[in-house]
């Protein structure tokens, strides 16, 4: 890895360290007014071999069913803390590691599914992070993502567009994304694509093609 490349790890760990404490205490409000039902309806799906990808403290844990063997990477050490010390599921196999995303430690064709919810938006190369994780999914595997991205009501893109050039700075945090296109450019067959709230919520299942010739 490039020293660059260890600049922007450690810049970006930093600030999302720095966020851990307060995290759970602004997501409900979120998940309550705007993302909605959204982590049962990607978390629901979810079977097998599971690569959570920007699992943070671990929200979602319990969403899960007790059919997931479940394995959640995040940049941050101190997301990855609060993570494991929630409250064991018995029911539930739990795996939690310090990893990027944009090089995911994982042999290809590991998982049966790869989530990645409200994470895409605030890591720098999506469309790595996206390729990344379709080469660890098994040919047939399932992709479910949930985020936040480019309004479809142009006033409010446009508000979005002027709030980016503050949160991308200062955040890394993308208001403009579509999650959607990169997936299918990197190959992906779409399932599903749901999208609501003046469509700043996007909802998506996807699969690696069955034969795909990388394989």
């Amino acid at each position: 890895m490039t020293s660059d490349s260890d600049d922007y790890r450690d810049r970006w760990r930093r600030y999302w360290d720095k966020r851990s404490a307060s995290y759970d205490r602004q997501m409900p409000f979120l998940d309550r007014v705007l993302f909605k039902d959204s982590r049962t309806w990607v978390c629901s799906q979810a079977a097998g071999e599971t690569l959570e990808v920007g699992v943070g403290t671990g929200l979602n844990v319990p969403f899960y069913s007790a059919n997931v063997r479940l394995t959640g990477i995040d940049l941050s050490t101190a997301m990855l803390a609060i993570a494991r010390s929630r409250p064991n599921r018995q029911d539930l196999t739990v795996q939690l590691l310090d990893a990027d995303a944009h090089a995911l430690p994982f042999a290809d064709a590991s998982f049966d599914t790869v989530v990645c919810t409200f994470s895409l938006c605030a890591i720098p190369e999506e469309r790595l992070a996206i390729a990344e994780m379709y080469r660890v999914l098994r040919p047939g595997g399932l992709l479910l993502l949930a985020d936040h991205v480019a309004s479809s009501a142009w006033l409010v893109r446009g508000i979005q567009r002027l709030l980016e050039v503050i949160t991308v700075r200062q955040g890394g945090e993308h208001l403009l994304r579509r999650p959607v296109e990169r997936v299918r450019a990197q190959g992906f067959e779409i399932a599903k694509v749901e999208c609501f709230k003046l469509g700043i919520v996007e909802r998506v299942a996807a699969r690696r093609p069955e034969l795909d010739g990388s394989s």
